[in-house]
């Protein structure tokens, strides 16, 4: 006898630049398992997303004097960054083009 499996397929819920923004306040992560409930269109708009608020964060100017301002923007590109490394190797895996 064959058992088919479901597929375990959800879309994002809530607002997909509100989950780019907590990606970069290091609330939320992304991690391959995570990544597998999405389809190859939700992984393009949460592509999308994690560039257009990874060019808000850039554009935000921040005083050279206030060190704890620089670090913590620096902090927010590198997570930006981590997760657009860990989206586009998922997808390199699973032959997903964004």
């Amino acid at each position: 006898m064959i058992m088919l499996q479901e597929a375990r397929i959800m879309a994002i819920s809530g607002n997909p630049k509100k989950m780019a923004q907590d990606i970069a306040g290091g609330y939320y992560s992304l991690s391959p398992p995570m990544l597998k409930q999405y389809t190859p269109v939700d992984l393009k708009i949460i592509h999308n997303n994690i560039n257009l608020v990874r060019r808000e964060i850039r554009q935000t100017q921040v005083p050279l004097e206030d060190v704890q301002l620089v670090k913590a923007k620096n902090m927010q590109l590198s997570r930006m960054n981590q997760a657009e490394i860990v989206l586009l190797s998922f997808c390199k895996k699973h032959r997903i083009a964004l």
